[in-house]
């Protein structure tokens, strides 16, 4: 009994110590950049629906294991050994072991289950608060959101359900059979390929009833899926374009509601029949129902499509075509596109030139590529330092509106020295990049070089590009933590043969300053240096979760990222901004893109969301630039504390 105890126990302290190791340093991160409300919102929606769907799930199967238990016949089989006692009683599986390991089975796909539907939180949420579209489908006359927001949900819902049915139907008819197929499989052992009579397997009158009305539980769940089935007709990819066809709104619509009303007609039949069981009926109905399937579901659609559709398919296709049409503009936010005459003339003059100089001014002459390899040549001045890639902006100089092209100088510390590349520098000295070169999109020097109005280190810069803040300790090379304000100073940057160091004076990065903390971020980067290392005072921070991409989508995994966040120069410091996008793949009636995105083909995009990432504090703020998109309304709703107002981004940063 004690023994038990300690082992639960030990197991309980395990568990809860992997629960520390894996949420706290995530929930500190999120502390830190104030997001703590988001963190626990989506923890504990995963938790909650992986919790419910177990315990549906272990419900479920319990109540049928104890019907079945209550009405199996007590004086199964006899089940016969060798002499010497059979391979299984060799291994030492006993009823009681067989039953606990049928116990622990359960329990494993039971968890698996939940582990799997845990990952469907947004799905679940975006259901709880969703906001209407405002427009409807074409076909049966309901808001757009049904089928963004709710149809996913039930169908999530009905195949769950389906799936554990037929789970517990078939562990059912093994716990109502098990000794016939533990005999079976004993023989097979002893027989070692001798020929063994195999016992005739009869199910009681109890049993009967219970796998009749489990059957009729799996059939009405058939029904309703038929019923999803109707509104999954607008994703029909069957016809000449996307969306339900001719043949799907005249025949299959039909032919689904034949069989939701003859699904319904066979349940009934089973649950009648779960009193006082007639086979006769039972296999009648199920035959019933298979020849519906194949005659509405199968043949009738073909031969329609066949005769009366293909020698008619313009006329008959025309109004899906137009549909298909429509709404692909509308999920795409095309259908506001206006048009309007420019009229042509060829009598270009010098006043036009002149008239128009600005224009003139900023076109561009600069392809990114040679460019940023200039950049590299001639503004890396240490081989640690790499420039990513190179983005256009648009910033106000001398009074004129010029079109530049910008790179920020990023650290790498795999690019250090051999002889340099320690613990210590990797975390505690290299730890941010330094400044940016920017440059105009259409000027060369007399030697075909770009004429650089920020360069060097450090920076030297025109008095509208100010950057009084150059340092980057976030961006989009910074993959490895880094331990700041520790008892040594930072490197800053090169200055000839010497280099300059610095502390850093920000609110960026967790504390670091208990032994516990320390003990916790060693096992969680599986690196006992920074539990072991002197360097560490009170006031350090470890800044983790740098680059760009990975912060955004940590905070909000739920939207879709521009793979290329670019750099901004702001009131002096630096500013990354990415563009975050709302989609979805269950808007009717819209064509699919062609490529994948998350593992899905999205059907509807709005570039909704601005983030803009702080490159020396690592503050990260997420602006709604399209209020009326529903999708963003919806996730607004589920994170109040997530989203802010455009009105509210700086007015710098707005330009």
């Amino acid at each position: 009994m004690y023994k038990k105890l300690i082992i639960g126990f030990g197991l309980f302290i395990l568990i809860l110590l992997w629960l520390v190791v894996s949420i706290y340093p995530d929930w500190l991160w999120f502390k830190n950049l104030t997001f703590s409300p988001v963190f626990w919102k989506m923890l504990l929606s995963k938790f909650g629906l992986g919790l419910v769907v177990w315990l549906v799930f272990i419900l479920i199967i319990s109540i049928n294991l104890y019907v079945a238990k209550r009405l199996r016949p007590r004086n199964g089989p006899e089940i016969t050994f060798k002499a010497d006692g059979g391979y299984l009683s060799q291994l030492g599986l006993s009823g009681k072991t067989m039953n606990l390991l049928f116990i622990a089975l359960i329990l494993v796909i039971s968890f698996l289950i939940a582990s799997k539907s845990s990952y469907q939180w947004d799905m679940v949420l975006r259901y709880l608060y969703q906001q209407p579209f405002g427009n409807t489908d074409p076909i049966f006359n309901r808001d757009i959101g049904f089928y963004v927001f709710s149809l996913p949900f039930y169908v999530f819902v009905q195949n769950g359900l389906l799936i554990f049915f037929i789970l517990a139907g078939l562990l059912t008819v093994w716990w109502y059979l098990k000794d016939e197929i533990t005999q079976v499989i004993t023989g097979f052992i002893q027989a070692q390929g001798a020929p063994i009579s195999v016992p005739k397997i009869t199910i009681a009158l109890k049993a009967k009833k219970h796998l009749i009305f489990l059957g009729g539980t799996i059939v009405l769940l058939l029904a309703w899926g038929y019923d999803l089935k109707i509104y999954k007709l607008l994703y029909s990819t069957q016809g000449p374009a996307f969306g339900a066809s001719y043949t799907d709104v005249h025949i299959k619509i039909l032919a689904f509601k034949v069989l939701i009303f003859v699904s319904l007609g066979m349940a009934v039949l089973f649950f009648l029949n779960s009193f006082k069981p007639r086979m006769k009926v039972i296999w009648i109905s199920g035959g019933i129902w298979i020849g519906a399937v194949l005659l509405f579901a199968n043949i009738l659609p073909v031969v329609v499509q066949k005769f009366v559709v293909k020698p008619n398919e313009l006329a008959k296709e025309s109004p899906y075509i137009d549909y298909n049409i429509d709404y692909t503009r509308r999920a795409y936010n095309l259908n506001k596109i206006k048009e309007v005459d420019f009229p042509v003339s060829d009598k270009l003059t010098m006043e036009d030139i002149k008239k128009h100089d600005v224009t003139i001014q900023n076109i561009r002459i600069w392809d990114e590529r040679p460019l940023l390899q200039t950049y590299r040549q001639i503004q890396s001045i240490r081989l640690y330092y790499d420039f990513n890639n190179v983005d256009v902006d648009r910033y106000l100089i001398n009074k004129q509106l010029r079109q530049v092209m910008l790179s920020a100088r990023e650290l790498v510390v795999n690019q250090l020295p051999p002889q340099a590349n320690t613990w210590v520098n990797r975390h505690l000295v290299y730890t941010h990049g330094y400044g940016l070169a920017l440059s105009p999109v259409n000027e060369v020097t007399s030697e075909g070089l770009p004429i650089l109005l920020i360069k060097d280190l450090p920076p030297s810069f025109e008095p509208d590009l100010k950057v009084e803040r150059p340092e980057i300790y976030y961006g989009e090379k910074t993959d490895q933590y880094v331990l700041v304000k520790t008892k040594t100073k930072e490197f800053d940057y090169p200055k000839g043969d010497k280099n300059v160091y610095t502390i850093y004076q920000g609110r960026g990065g967790v504390h670091i300053k208990s032994f516990f903390r320390r003990l916790l971020f060693a096992i969680e980067f599986m690196d006992s240096q920074i539990l072991f290392t002197t360097y560490l005072s009170p006031e350090s921070r470890i800044m983790y979760n740098r680059r760009i991409d990975s912060r955004v989508g940590s905070i909000a995994p739920f939207l879709d990222y521009d793979g290329d966040p670019y750099l901004v120069v702001s009131e002096g410091k630096l500013y990354w901004i990415q563009d975050a996008y709302t989609t979805s793949n269950m808007y009717p009636y819209s064509r699919r893109s062609s490529k994948y995105l998350k593992n899905r083909k999205l059907n509807y995009i709005r570039n909704s969301v601005k983030v803009i990432i702080d490159a020396y504090n690592g503050d990260v703020s997420f602006y709604m630039i399209d209020e009326k998109d529903p999708i963003v309304k919806t996730y607004s709703g589920i994170f109040p504390d997530l989203f802010k107002p455009f009105d509210e981004m700086p007015a710098d940063l707005k330009k």
